[in-house]
């Protein structure tokens, strides 16, 4: 009998998290040995089970499954990254192969193809949801820069050019040529428009 797989989820909403639990632990080869709701918590949360797997959704409260998968990939290159989503956003899928994802599928697949995907990963193979790579491809690549993205992040709450000036250590003529550029690039009509655009297509 080969060894049980040892699988932590991480996910923030709690029925959710204990439903895949529960179907994750009908398969006899599988165990999910730790769950946590919050990003921040999955390396050590991983650390202290001794983790093959860890399934990561993408949406969490103090960091994302995305951060979160690049955090493990560095720390515990051993341990297989899945990552859930309930948002097909092309720039997700990119986003988490960038962070060392090894499989990327939508939250509501078939428990039985998760399960699938679990023992895939573990053997190396490399697992994608073909419907979000088609959209992924289609898209093309995130036209913003990282300083676009950073300056658009910041800009999410509201902020004046001169709060965000201050905030990220540069000139208000720096924040305001960026925030110009990505708002061309997304073909917005203002900054909250380019937030939503570049949110929508999980490009920040």
């Amino acid at each position: 009998m080969s060894p049980t797989i040892k699988v932590l989820l991480a996910e923030d909403q709690s029925m959710v998290r204990e439903a895949l639990a529960a179907l994750l632990g009908l398969e006899d080869d599988i165990e999910v040995v730790a769950q946590v709701a919050r990003g921040d918590e999955v390396p050590a949360a991983a650390r202290a089970a001794d983790v093959d797997v860890a399934l990561l959704d993408i949406e969490m409260p103090g960091a994302t499954g995305i951060e979160a998968a690049a955090v493990l990939h560095a720390e515990l290159p051993a341990v297989k990254l899945v990552v859930l989503t309930t948002f097909g956003r092309p720039g997700y899928l990119r986003s988490a192969m960038e962070s060392g994802a090894d499989a990327f599928l939508v939250k509501d697949a078939p428990a039985a193809q998760l399960a699938e995907a679990i023992r895939k990963v573990l053997a190396g193979e490399r697992v994608i949801d073909p419907t979000l790579a088609a959209a992924a491809l289609a898209e093309g690549a995130n036209p913003l820069t990282d300083r676009e993205r950073e300056v658009l992040r910041a800009a999410e709450d509201g902020s004046t050019n001169a709060e965000l000036a201050a905030a990220l250590h540069l000139s208000q003529g720096t924040v305001r040529n960026y925030l110009s550029t990505a708002i061309q690039k997304l073909a917005a009509r203002n900054r909250a428009e380019a937030v939503r655009i570049a949110r929508d297509k999980g490009w920040l």
